[in-house]
């Protein structure tokens, strides 16, 4: 046992990474069964979905398992800056046949709050992790008083100072290679961020906390490199999209496995926060970072129908491709059989122990 394996209580200083959109409780009850970290995100379940999420992951495993949020501050509505994002869609609109001036407003995702910590407060689990920040103080007391460990992520290493001062109890390292959103929430520069192994030791001698390592580690040689540069354990996401567990759609796993997963990018298109994803059309044709772009999470909304659109023809062109830059290991084998492969990368190694 290490740090990390004490705070979390896991046989195993792995993390699996919580993937909203691609997978539910299946994926974290296989994880958390084989001995390291599942987590479940729900940043998109509504709180019916969320209880049912909850329910089938506290009955599928008795070890610890983590339930992620994010935690960003909603945006004020700007009908400018909406009305400008849909001129910039209306021809692809016009191209698929689809009504833009049905469509609604909204964001889809909220951050976390009183409703999902009434919900959360029945399960108590071992570990929640936030995205983009922290929650209010009082929120995040409340989670604290159930005996629940707090993780959240950090692009930077004035993020994870942050983190650490406000009652974090272990830090995500975040590298720009890690696919989905960025967890930044200090600065919207993206000349901030770097990469893992650039990060991972800046965050580790910076912070009393254990830190974790995530983005771009892919294998057992990832691992044991993170480790190496002072890592406590190491969070992984990309390599288990393809696994039978995960909900990854079929032209995602496809993109996943295909030529195209060597060309990622950074874009907001598809949310409005920068995330990395495999590179289709329209982050072509569009630029993956558009100013036009409302803030997180309102671009969503008028981008969804050209994504239900192309999907149903069996293209991926307006679809959230998310993944990280190294998607190598990606493949069709369980879970548990992943998380195997990955622990091999701790073996012999002081700080794994």
């Amino acid at each position: 046992m290490n740090a990390l394996t004490t705070l979390l209580g896991t046989e195993h200083p792995l993390i699996q990474a919580p993937m909203a959109g691609v997978q539910g409780a299946a994926m974290a009850v296989a994880v958390s069964n084989a001995g390291a970290l599942g987590s479940l995100p729900c940043a998109m379940l509504a709180p019916d979905a969320m209880d049912r999420e909850l329910v089938a992951l506290a009955a599928g495993t008795s070890r610890p398992y983590n339930v992620n949020f994010f935690c960003h501050a909603p945006p004020e509505p700007d009908d400018a800056r909406e009305a400008a994002w849909r001129a910039w869609l209306s021809t692809y609109y016009h191209e698929a046949g689809l009504d833009l001036d049905s469509v609604p407003s909204g964001a889809g995702r909220v951050p976390f709050n009183r409703a999902a910590a009434d919900i959360l407060e029945r399960f108590r689990p071992k570990v929640v992790s936030f995205h983009f920040g922290l929650p209010d103080l009082d929120l995040l007391d409340r989670v604290k008083s159930w005996g629940s460990v707090v993780l959240s992520s950090a692009t930077t290493v004035e993020e994870a100072r942050w983190l650490e001062a406000f009652g974090a109890d272990a830090i995500i390292a975040q590298g720009i290679e890690a696919g989905g959103h960025r967890g930044m929430f200090l600065s919207e520069d993206l000349t901030t961020q770097s990469g893992t192994f650039a990060l991972l030791p800046q965050i580790v001698a910076a912070v009393g906390v254990p830190v974790i390592a995530a983005g771009g580690i892919a294998d057992a040689a990832g691992v044991a490199a993170a480790m190496a540069l002072g890592a406590s354990g190491v969070q992984v996401g990309t390599s288990f999209l393809c696994c039978p567990e995960a909900t990854t759609s079929p032209l995602h796993r496809a993109a996943l496995q295909s030529e195209a997963a060597h060309h990622t990018a950074l874009t907001h298109l598809f949310t409005g926060r920068p995330a990395r994803g495999i590179v289709n059309r329209v982050m072509r044709e569009l630029g993956p970072m558009n100013p036009v772009a409302p803030a997180f999470p309102l671009a969503t909304a008028a981008m969804a129908p050209l994504r239900a659109h192309w999907e149903a023809k069996g293209s991926g062109d307006f679809s959230p491709l998310w993944s990280g830059q190294n998607a190598s290991h990606c493949r069709d084998v369980p879970a548990a059989e992943l998380v195997g492969e990955l622990v091999q990368g701790f073996k012999g190694h002081p700080a794994a122990r």
